[in-house]
């Protein structure tokens, strides 16, 4: 079929359109050729009306020339009425290029700006932190980047998300504060398209963080992020260190592989599961993990001693009068709280809690320690538990795994609730089947009723866990609301009866906290928060996560609270290097304290971790010692 003929003024208005569509800079130049032609052809007629113009022809076209760079000068010429018309046309075409020129300039300075409010440039940093993706995790994330960068001249961090710049940047502003020595970055686009990732600079990045978003399909969107990641870092070499976090175990395989050889995956249900357990069985070991996994205090470090190879691990626990060493990396393998007599091979590294990583010196202790206030008290079997939980959302049958795991004979597992059933149900029934002697019971009702909780003796159990509603996608409820709720009527309980509820509550968001009608020093497990300190401490070192790996499994060695009572004298006075040698004589590491004479005045609520092995106080029966051991 023959081709329709275009008529030539459609195609040149076509063509005219597609110009002025490129921007600003084929306007200003339209604008140039509009204005040479009327300004030269004007100019000319000038010049030939003079009567004193240039008779050489050569030299009236300078005068053109001089003329068209001189139309600025609105109307100088005077003579015959055909120049001073030719003048003010001069004039108009001036005040016409002239203001049209300024509305151009700032209409392209204005896109530019909006431009860059937008996040669109690339940054062009070096051995800064990037974070991909946006929640609750990431004011936690930078607020402890910003911590760690806070003796670093020159650091930044860097976040991507699909979000305003703006905004991101005010809410970080509002929930961090101050950034100090810290530069904040913040670029807008999708972390899925490989495209949009070089606007962070991951490639010449000193770390890079993969947040899960607040979404159903979070872990999908996170193996995604990573598998964009791997394709805008194809061929640069050193790839930076990657860490991320997947809520459930199935996605794990698959975002390990996209995270490369490199990359650490977290599990945040699983990890939070298994806290939540602990703090149910031991109350206040959440305060102990906050001291632990934030940077305001001491932390985890790898550190090498050579002066120590060839001794027993035993005599390494008092060799540091300001650090306390927990265990051993030995080729990359963490060896928490090993046997007194494990020696020192000259590879391994001494896993140790200090406040930095130039406070680990050498300093023997080994002469503080008085055998004659140490406690000699066997430890006694620990009794079966009744644990009542108290609502039910994803996290639930994993924390009921983690009872399962360590269940001691006759214990029981009272459930109330009133969605999950099903599950709960499963659950059970798998827990029957096992034959380890833990009893699950389901109770279906409305937590948040009064008539609830009244039926239910909650003083008879050795600890109560309150959860709340998963977040449902559309809904703009707060899943903490109905946990709220809950505690409110359990604190009403408690002031009924005179007695404190040994409570354990899992809360979403961290604002919520302030909220909580429960005592300062209860344990309050914030999930994201939980994760983001995780993430960033790992951050920092890729080569803890492996043994946060083992502190936080439900059958490695752990923190662990134990009465002061069974490591020295009650009403005695001591100095710390007791302790830790008393733990030594029992297999354990000892790595702090909780004073319940300062739980509610204190700001740790009477945790105080690392303290020097010189330092001396009174142990009373109410205290407890932290240690590094198993159950």
């Amino acid at each position: 079929m023959a081709q329709r003929r275009t008529p030539f003024g459609d195609r040149a208005r076509y063509w005219f359109d597609s110009t002025l569509a490129r921007g600003a800079a084929a306007l200003v130049g339209w604008m140039a050729l509009l204005c040479l032609a009327v300004v030269v052809p004007t100019s000319a007629v000038l010049v030939w009306t003079d009567p004193d113009a240039p008779p050489s022809l050569t030299g009236r076209l300078a005068e053109v020339w001089r003329l068209t760079g001189e139309t600025l000068r609105l109307g100088g010429a005077t003579g015959t009425p055909l120049r001073a018309l030719m003048s003010v046309l001069l004039a108009l075409v001036t005040l016409l290029y002239v203001s049209t020129l300024v509305g151009l300039i700032t209409t392209a300075l204005t896109e530019r700006l909006t431009s860059l409010r937008r996040g669109r440039s690339t940054v062009l940093e070096q051995g800064h932190a990037v974070v991909l993706g946006w929640s609750e995790q990431v004011f936690t994330v930078v607020s402890e980047l910003v911590t760690a960068n806070a003796n670093r001249r020159g650091a930044a961090v860097v976040v991507l998300a699909d979000r305003d710049k703006t905004v991101m940047e005010e809410a970080l502003s509002t929930k961090v504060g101050s950034f100090g020595r810290t530069q904040l970055i913040c670029r807008s686009g999708p972390t899925t398209d490989p495209a949009v990732l070089p606007l962070s600079s991951p490639a010449t990045a000193g770390v890079v963080l993969v947040l899960p978003p607040d979404e159903p399909d979070a872990d999908a969107e996170v193996v995604k992020t990573l598998l964009a990641l791997r394709a805008a870092l194809a061929g640069a070499e050193p790839r930076p260190p990657v860490v991320a976090a997947v809520r459930d175990d199935q996605y794990r395989l698959a975002a390990c592989l996209a995270a490369g050889p490199g990359g650490v995956v977290l599990e945040s249900d699983t990890v939070t599961a298994r806290l939540i357990v602990q703090a149910a069985r031991r109350p206040g070991i959440s305060l102990v993990h906050q001291e632990l996994l934030d940077f305001a205090g001491d932390e985890f470090y790898l550190i090498s001693e050579p002066a120590l190879t060839g001794r027993p691990f035993g005599d390494v626990l008092l060799s540091y009068s300001t650090s306390s060493v927990v265990g051993l990396m030995r080729g990359g393998t963490p060896l928490l709280n090993p046997p007194p007599e494990t020696p020192i091979a000259p590879d391994d590294l001494l896993v140790v809690i200090t406040g930095d990583d130039d406070t680990a010196c050498l300093d023997d202790c080994a002469e503080l320690a008085e055998k004659a206030v140490m406690a000699a008290r066997p430890s006694t079997p620990a009794p079966a538990e009744r644990v009542l939980l108290l609502g039910w959302n994803r996290r639930a049958p994993l924390m009921i795994d983690q009872l399962h795991r360590r269940a001691r004979p006759g214990s029981t597992v009272d459930v109330v609730a009133e969605r999950g059933e099903a599950t709960i149900r499963q659950v059970s029934e798998a827990d029957a089947d096992s034959g380890n002697g833990l009893s699950l019971a389901l109770h279906h009702g409305d937590i948040t009723r009064p008539e609830t909780l009244r039926r239910l003796d909650v003083h008879s159990y050795d600890s109560v866990i309150v959860l709340g509603r998963d977040p449902v996608p559309g809904q703009p409820d707060d899943p903490d609301n109905r946990t709220l709720v809950t505690l409110l009527l359990l604190r009403r309980l408690e002031e009924a009866t005179g007695r404190e509820l040994p409570l354990v509550t899992e809360l979403i968001d961290d604002r919520n906290r302030a909220l909580a009608p429960i005592s300062p020093g209860a344990d309050v497990i914030i999930s994201g928060k939980l994760i983001g300190l995780l993430m960033s401490q790992i951050s920092q070192n890729r080569h803890l996560a492996a043994v946060f790996e083992e502190l936080f499994s439900a059958e490695g060695t752990g923190v662990r609270l134990r009465p002061a009572t069974d490591y020295v004298l009650p009403g005695s006075e001591a100095f710390f290097a007791t302790v830790v040698a008393s733990a030594r004589r029992r297999g354990e590491c000892a790595i702090g304290y909780r004073s319940h004479d300062d739980s509610s005045t204190s700001p740790g609520y009477g945790v105080r971790i690392n303290p020097p092995k010189r330092e001396r106080r009174r142990w009373t029966a109410e205290d407890e010692v932290i240690v590094i051991g198993k159950d």
